[in-house]
Protein backbone atom coordinates (compact mmCIF):
# COMPACT_ATOMS: atom_id res chain seq x y z
CA UNK A 1 0.00 0.00 0.00
CA UNK A 2 1.42 3.36 -1.05
CA UNK A 3 1.22 6.23 1.40
CA UNK A 4 0.70 9.76 0.18
CA UNK A 5 0.11 13.16 1.69
CA UNK A 6 -3.42 14.43 1.13
CA UNK A 7 -2.57 18.10 0.57
CA UNK A 8 -6.12 18.99 -0.48
CA UNK A 9 -7.68 17.87 2.79
CA UNK A 10 -4.84 19.39 4.81
CA UNK A 11 -5.37 22.75 3.09
CA UNK A 12 -9.14 22.61 3.57
CA UNK A 13 -8.58 21.98 7.28
CA UNK A 14 -6.13 24.91 7.44
CA UNK A 15 -8.55 27.19 5.57
CA UNK A 16 -11.39 26.28 7.93
CA UNK A 17 -9.05 27.03 10.85
CA UNK A 18 -8.32 30.46 9.37
CA UNK A 19 -12.04 31.19 9.04
CA UNK A 20 -12.64 29.96 12.60
CA UNK A 21 -9.92 32.33 13.89
CA UNK A 22 -11.36 35.29 11.98
CA UNK A 23 -14.89 34.60 13.24
CA UNK A 24 -13.64 34.15 16.82
CA UNK A 25 -11.97 37.57 16.60
CA UNK A 26 -15.18 39.14 15.24
CA UNK A 27 -17.30 37.43 17.93
CA UNK A 28 -15.05 38.90 20.62
CA UNK A 29 -14.32 42.37 19.21
CA UNK A 30 -16.80 43.01 16.37
CA UNK A 31 -16.02 43.73 12.72
CA UNK A 32 -13.11 46.14 12.29
CA UNK A 33 -13.36 49.00 9.81
CA UNK A 34 -15.00 48.16 6.47
CA UNK A 35 -14.56 44.40 6.84
CA UNK A 36 -17.61 42.28 6.04
CA UNK A 37 -18.09 38.70 4.89
CA UNK A 38 -20.04 36.88 2.21
CA UNK A 39 -20.33 33.27 3.39
CA UNK A 40 -21.79 30.66 1.05
CA UNK A 41 -22.73 27.27 2.44
CA UNK A 42 -24.47 24.05 1.47
CA UNK A 43 -27.94 24.16 3.06
CA UNK A 44 -28.23 20.35 2.82
CA UNK A 45 -24.98 19.59 4.67
CA UNK A 46 -25.18 17.66 7.94
CA UNK A 47 -25.46 19.95 10.96
CA UNK A 48 -26.84 22.98 9.09
CA UNK A 49 -29.76 24.49 11.01
CA UNK A 50 -31.86 27.15 9.27
CA UNK A 51 -35.55 28.05 9.36
CA UNK A 52 -37.81 25.91 7.16
CA UNK A 53 -38.78 28.91 5.02
CA UNK A 54 -35.09 29.67 4.35
CA UNK A 55 -34.43 26.05 3.45
CA UNK A 56 -37.37 26.11 1.02
CA UNK A 57 -36.09 29.33 -0.55
CA UNK A 58 -32.47 28.11 -0.68
CA UNK A 59 -32.72 24.32 -1.15
CA UNK A 60 -29.05 23.74 -2.02
CA UNK A 61 -26.86 26.76 -1.38
CA UNK A 62 -27.20 30.04 0.48
CA UNK A 63 -25.01 33.12 0.85
CA UNK A 64 -25.25 35.20 4.00
CA UNK A 65 -23.62 38.53 4.75
CA UNK A 66 -22.07 39.42 8.10
CA UNK A 67 -21.91 43.19 8.03
CA UNK A 68 -24.27 45.70 9.60
CA UNK A 69 -26.72 43.65 11.63
CA UNK A 70 -25.93 40.34 13.22
CA UNK A 71 -26.04 39.14 16.78
CA UNK A 72 -25.12 36.14 18.89
CA UNK A 73 -22.10 35.07 16.85
CA UNK A 74 -20.69 31.99 18.57
CA UNK A 75 -17.83 29.93 17.19
CA UNK A 76 -16.95 26.32 18.02
CA UNK A 77 -14.44 23.84 16.65
CA UNK A 78 -17.14 22.46 14.32
CA UNK A 79 -18.76 25.67 13.06
CA UNK A 80 -20.57 28.82 14.07
CA UNK A 81 -24.01 30.10 14.93
CA UNK A 82 -25.33 33.59 14.36
CA UNK A 83 -28.65 35.43 14.22
CA UNK A 84 -29.21 37.46 11.05
CA UNK A 85 -31.94 39.85 9.98
CA UNK A 86 -34.12 38.73 7.05
CA UNK A 87 -36.66 41.45 6.25
CA UNK A 88 -36.80 42.67 9.86
CA UNK A 89 -37.18 39.08 11.04
CA UNK A 90 -34.28 37.74 13.14
CA UNK A 91 -33.38 34.15 12.26
CA UNK A 92 -30.80 31.96 14.03
CA UNK A 93 -28.47 29.94 11.79
CA UNK A 94 -26.08 27.13 12.63
CA UNK A 95 -23.40 26.54 9.99
CA UNK A 96 -20.74 23.82 10.30
CA UNK A 97 -17.37 24.66 8.76
CA UNK A 98 -17.68 21.51 6.65
CA UNK A 99 -20.73 23.07 4.93
CA UNK A 100 -18.79 26.12 3.70
CA UNK A 101 -18.33 26.64 -0.02
CA UNK A 102 -16.90 30.19 -0.08
CA UNK A 103 -15.75 32.83 2.37
CA UNK A 104 -15.15 36.31 0.93
CA UNK A 105 -14.13 39.61 2.52
CA UNK A 106 -14.55 42.04 -0.39
CA UNK A 107 -13.21 44.97 1.65
CA UNK A 108 -9.70 43.56 1.26
CA UNK A 109 -10.28 41.41 -1.86
CA UNK A 110 -9.78 38.17 0.06
CA UNK A 111 -11.61 34.94 -0.64
CA UNK A 112 -11.49 31.21 -0.10
CA UNK A 113 -13.35 28.58 -2.08
CA UNK A 114 -13.87 24.99 -1.00
CA UNK A 115 -14.15 22.91 -4.15
CA UNK A 116 -15.68 19.47 -4.42
CA UNK A 117 -15.77 16.89 -7.19
CA UNK A 118 -19.15 18.38 -8.24
CA UNK A 119 -17.51 21.81 -8.61
CA UNK A 120 -14.88 20.31 -10.91
CA UNK A 121 -17.61 18.78 -13.09
CA UNK A 122 -19.52 22.10 -13.18
CA UNK A 123 -16.37 23.95 -14.30
CA UNK A 124 -15.86 21.43 -17.13
CA UNK A 125 -19.46 22.00 -18.29
CA UNK A 126 -18.99 25.78 -18.23
CA UNK A 127 -15.81 25.46 -20.27
CA UNK A 128 -17.82 23.54 -22.87
CA UNK A 129 -20.12 26.56 -23.23
CA UNK A 130 -22.96 25.50 -20.96
CA UNK A 131 -24.03 28.06 -18.38
CA UNK A 132 -24.24 26.73 -14.83
CA UNK A 133 -27.58 27.45 -13.15
CA UNK A 134 -28.38 27.82 -9.49
CA UNK A 135 -30.64 25.33 -7.74
CA UNK A 136 -33.76 27.32 -8.70
CA UNK A 137 -32.85 27.26 -12.42
CA UNK A 138 -31.69 30.87 -12.69
CA UNK A 139 -28.18 32.04 -13.58
CA UNK A 140 -26.05 32.49 -10.46
CA UNK A 141 -25.56 36.00 -9.11
CA UNK A 142 -22.15 37.51 -9.91
CA UNK A 143 -19.68 36.93 -7.12
CA UNK A 144 -17.58 39.72 -5.67
CA UNK A 145 -14.07 39.83 -7.03
CA UNK A 146 -11.54 38.28 -4.69
CA UNK A 147 -8.36 36.32 -4.74
CA UNK A 148 -9.46 32.70 -4.60
CA UNK A 149 -7.34 29.80 -3.41
CA UNK A 150 -8.24 26.51 -5.11
CA UNK A 151 -6.57 23.42 -3.75
CA UNK A 152 -8.43 20.42 -5.17
CA UNK A 153 -6.25 20.41 -8.29
CA UNK A 154 -3.55 18.93 -6.07
CA UNK A 155 -5.78 16.26 -4.50
CA UNK A 156 -5.22 12.67 -5.60
CA UNK A 157 -8.42 10.86 -6.50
Amino acid sequence: MTRSIDYGNLMHRAMRGLIRSVLEEVAEHGLPGAHHFFITFDTTAPGVEIADWLHERYPGEMTVVLQNWFTGLEVTEEGFSVTLNFGNQPEPLVIPFDALRTFVDPSVEFGLRFETQEDDEDEEEEEEGEEALSDDGTPPAPRPEAEVVSLDKFRKT
